[in-house]
């Protein structure tokens, strides 16, 4: 998308969408938002949570970053962008869900898997940034022996969501609302192909699908010729030479 494109975007913004909630926009400017739900969700261009979820203006307060990383509770001084996020959402917008969701096809997550650091030009900032969930290809390599590479990503996307959730825990004055009943964690994982949506059970501790209606028939998604898959990181590489849940 082009400059020119954005503009054009908003010009259709104006005289469709705004021009339609003309009136909400006026009310959320001079009374402030109210939404009840945050969302933790990966940067990605190909999911936005305010699509995903059909929302309006002021309806849902969102976080994006690389990976939909929920860091732990460090209150050291520095700056925190995730955290300070967390303490408006809950101490200034009093909301009461919070969704940790990831996706199919997560870059960050492949990077922790595959290891790329400089060699594609993103160890400055992303191989430290996912860092703090390197814990999760430690349990997914442990049980993934013979698991195709899509798979193990897919395993760790979801294992990368449990980590998110587990870490508003640290959190204590998230954890305390949530043992109140006052707020309640989710998890959520979204297909981009197929526009599959799953919510993690608490009971079970696995992702289910949600019930969606019928839609028509999807044609096959285009491949790329020409490239080649990333070479393997040294977890993956090893493996092919052999080697409480939250409410």
């Amino acid at each position: 998308m082009s400059l020119d494109q954005l503009l054009d975007g908003y010009q259709a913004f104006i005289e469709k969408g705004f021009a339609s909630n003309a009136d909400r926009y006026r009310q959320l400017e001079a009374l402030g938002q109210s939404p009840s739900v945050m969302i933790i969700a990966c940067a990605d261009s190909r999911v936005d949570p305010a699509t995903i979820f059909n929302a309006g203006p002021g309806e849902l307060f969102i976080i994006r970053n690389v990976a939909n990383v929920v860091p732990r509770y460090a209150p050291d001084g520095r700056a925190h962008g995730v955290s300070a996020a967390l303490e408006f959402a809950i101490k200034v917008l009093k909301v009461s869900e919070i969704v940790v969701m990831g996706h199919a096809g997560c870059s960050g997550v492949k990077a922790l898997l595959m290891d790329y650091e400089d060699t594609d030009g993103i160890g400055e900032f992303v191989v430290p940034w996912m860092a703090s969930s390197h814990e999760i290809l430690d349990r997914v390599m442990s049980h993934s022996a013979g698991h195709k590479v899509d798979t193990i990503l897919g395993q760790m996307e979801e294992e990368n969501i449990r980590l998110g959730l587990k870490n508003l825990m640290t959190f204590p004055w998230i954890a305390d609302l949530v043992r109140e009943g006052r707020v309640r964690l989710h998890g959520m994982h979204f297909g981009i192909a197929k526009g599959r949506l799953a919510r993690l059970d608490p009971a079970t501790d696995n992702f289910v699908t949600v019930e969606r209606p019928e839609i028509p028939a999807l044609k096959p998604a285009p491949t790329s010729h020409g490239s080649e898959a990333p070479a393997p990181g040294p977890a993956l590489a090893a493996q092919k030479d052999g080697g409480a849940i939250l409410p």
